[in-house]
């Protein structure tokens, strides 16, 4: 497995491997690996020669105050678990490196990043796409691999490969979750031992609003009242939004007749966690 730091490098190498007729498959991640992003990494590697994961905590995505200087950075357990899952390629730039004096451009997706994450995350999305774009121009894959998770940063994404007609594919992994259903993250590891238990309600919820789906129940405001009156039982739940919307471009819906995703985050303690289902007839 190589290790590349630099830009330079990494885009002659990127070039040379396209060059002799390679297929670059490729994980972008923020490091502090875990069984999600593993998830991610076994997906794309026989989809291409070449699997490139990157690690780089990329500020541009951080909103003031909140945590990019506690983001938990693992670089060399990191490294270990890429070498062992097979990966190629590690892309680990530094900061001044990507973003060099004078930098000044940036990518916005402008609809799909409203509402939901983008009302409470100012600029957040904008960060996303920036960097993204950024790597995508640096590592040359052909097929890129997002979790659902992050449902409306994937949209994003794919918006803007539409947009921008990037010859690149890209491939949503299902969430991947704990015994309890509570949907990995780096930030869970924040949670304290009450908050944890405490935290495996989200998931509980959105599944009921599914199964009432599943039943019938088509209104969308009686299924996000479901939701919202569950959370509403535990005053240590502070709740961000609850929302149900078309699922390719996140338009808002009155009634679930086509294929829908049902959102929410919420705050447990210093935490903000985030999760979805999908509503499919």
């Amino acid at each position: 497995m190589k290790v590349i730091k630099s830009v330079s490098d990494m885009a002659v190498k990127a070039s040379r491997l396209v060059q002799g007729g390679k297929r670059i498959s490729f994980v972008p991640t923020m490091g502090n690996l875990h069984e999600g992003h593993l998830s991610l990494m076994r997906m794309a590697k026989p989809m291409a020669d070449i699997l490139v994961v990157s690690i780089f905590v990329n500020p541009l995505q951080f909103e003031p105050g909140s945590d990019f200087d506690t983001y938990p950075r693992t670089f060399q357990e990191d490294l270990k678990k890429c070498e062992d899952l097979g990966v190629d390629i590690v892309f680990a730039p530094m900061e001044s490196d990507l973003y060099p004096e004078g930098f000044q451009t940036m990518v916005e997706v402008s609809e799909v990043s409203k509402g939901l994450c983008g009302d409470f995350r100012p600029g957040h999305f904008k960060g996303v796409a920036t960097v993204v774009l950024k790597l995508f121009n640096i590592v040359k894959p052909r097929v890129a691999v997002f979790g659902e998770k992050d449902y409306q940063q994937l949209c994003v994404i794919r918006q803007m490969v539409k947009d921008l007609n990037l010859d690149i594919q890209i491939v949503g992994h299902p969430t991947v979750r704990e015994p309890d259903g509570l949907a990995m993250s780096s930030r869970n590891q924040y949670l304290s031992p009450e908050e944890r238990v405490r935290a495996a309600l989200l998931y509980k919820l959105l599944k009921e609003a599914q199964e009432r789906f599943e039943k019938g129940e088509r209104r969308a405001q009686a299924l996000i009242t479901h939701v919202q009156t569950g959370l509403a039982k535990d005053p240590k739940i502070a709740v961000e939004y609850v929302s149900i919307r078309e699922r390719d471009n996140l338009k808002t819906i009155d009634v679930v007749d086509k294929p829908a995703v049902m959102a929410l985050a919420v705050h447990i303690g210093k935490t903000r966690l985030i999760d979805n289902i999908f509503l499919t007839s």
